[in-house]
């Protein structure tokens, strides 16, 4: 990047579901708390980052009209989740570039009124009849109408080939169950035992009910600069050191590991990269130096493969690496601080990113990571970024 890039403001409404306010209302919430938050007004606003769009949510061309903004750069992906660091990257980059002084990051939309992945009533279900199946990975002609259906396959092809208990996948939800319960944004505040999680209904072998994210609604909002500007704004500015894409072709599965030799890929092995990925050597870090790891948990079995796709731990080892505490808050490597997809809400990454503002600025109350300095969030399929509560790399 050209320049150096901060996160100054930050809002969110909370999650639940359903929320009971229209995407628009909360947008314009979130965004007055978020500037707020920054010490900026609308005026000085000139870039947009919106996702998602309608229906679920409100475009970015309505939202700039109805919020006041006048913007000269604007962005808006793909109407499914996965695009939150997407969203970050681009704003990013815009910045980078000049295309706009201070833009507006929003993620406000509503999910109760629209039915289940594999239903008519969903507003991408059309897409489930392409060519090449459903924008989840689904493949309807061979009876996979939701995403969980091939979840579920990957963790069995996983579970299989590297001889691990599936029944370890329990020390993630209950972890994530424990994290949520601190969180006063969380929708989850019961909870959850390991008899819970063993005598939970299978959902599709071998994934349980609490195997399987939250569906919630609410808005986050994140105001973005240049670190040059950052200095005159008033809220604690988290810095941007390194960001990677989304991987995609035949051997990347968007819910499962590259290598396992399913869907369309061609590879039945994988050597994870780990810290040779371009978001490190941008930051100038490895995974040793990151104390708070956010990761896309549609379901369980996600997190132990971002865990070894990006080093923290080797291949197959996992589900080894998330007992004993290791992720908790305490523990060697916190993961999913705020209660994750799993207990906080299925918010497609933007509660994660509000988290990672509130542990770097040490905002996050009783469960705020001791001295934390360097975050990262990061997927499945290749996307990260790096945070950091200091302009420079950690030497």
């Amino acid at each position: 990047m050209k320049h150096r890039i901060a996160v100054v403001g930050a809002a969110s409404t909370g999650f639940s579901s359903p929320h009971g306010k229209t995407p628009m209302t909360m947008a314009s919430e979130v965004v007055a708390a978020a500037l707020a938050d920054a010490g900026l007004d609308r005026r000085q606003v000139d870039g947009l980052a919106v996702h998602i769009g309608s229906p679920r949510g409100s475009d970015y061309d309505l939202v700039a009209t109805q919020l006041g903004l006048d913007v000269r750069f604007a962005v808006q992906p793909w109407s499914h989740g996965r695009f939150a660091a997407t969203s970050i990257t681009h704003a990013a980059m815009a910045l980078s570039w000049g295309l706009c002084d201070v833009i507006v990051c929003i993620a406000a939309y509503n999910n109760a009124k629209f039915g289940r992945h594999g239903m008519q009533s969903r507003p991408n279900f059309s897409e489930s009849l392409r060519e090449g199946g459903g924008p989840h990975a689904e493949t309807p002609y061979a009876g996979l109408t939701a995403p969980v259906a091939g979840a579920a396959m990957a963790a069995q092809r996983y579970f299989h080939k590297f001889n691990v208990d599936p029944d370890r996948l329990a020390a993630v939800a209950t972890t994530f169950r424990r994290h949520a319960m601190a969180n006063p944004d969380a929708a989850m505040k019961k909870p959850l035992t390991d008899d819970e999680y063993f005598n939970a209904r299978p959902i599709v072998e071998p994934l349980r009910l609490f195997d399987c994210s939250v569906i919630v609604e609410g808005a986050v909002a994140l105001v973005l600069t240049t670190e040059d500007r950052a200095r005159d704004c008033r809220g604690k500015p988290v810095h941007i050191l390194g960001v990677q894409g989304i991987h995609a072709g035949p051997n990347e599965f968007i819910f499962g590991q590259p290598g396992l030799g399913i869907n369309q890929a061609e590879a039945f092995d994988y050597e994870a990269p780990g810290a040779d990925q371009t978001v490190y050597r941008m930051a100038g870090l490895g995974p040793r130096d990151v104390d708070v790891l956010q990761v896309y948990d549609a379901f369980s079995p996600q997190v132990l493969w971002t865990l070894e796709r990006f080093g923290f731990c080797k291949v197959g080892e996992g589900a080894d690496f998330v007992q004993d505490g290791r992720i908790g808050i305490d523990g060697e490597l916190p993961v999913n601080t705020s209660g994750g997809f799993l207990s906080e809400g299925h918010f497609n990454g933007w509660g994660q990113m509000m988290e990672i503002v509130r542990q770097l600025r040490g905002e996050a109350g009783e469960r705020q990571v001791a001295d934390a300095k360097v975050a990262q969030w990061a997927t499945t399929i290749g996307d990260s970024i790096i945070f950091s509560r200091d302009a420079g790399s950690r030497p």
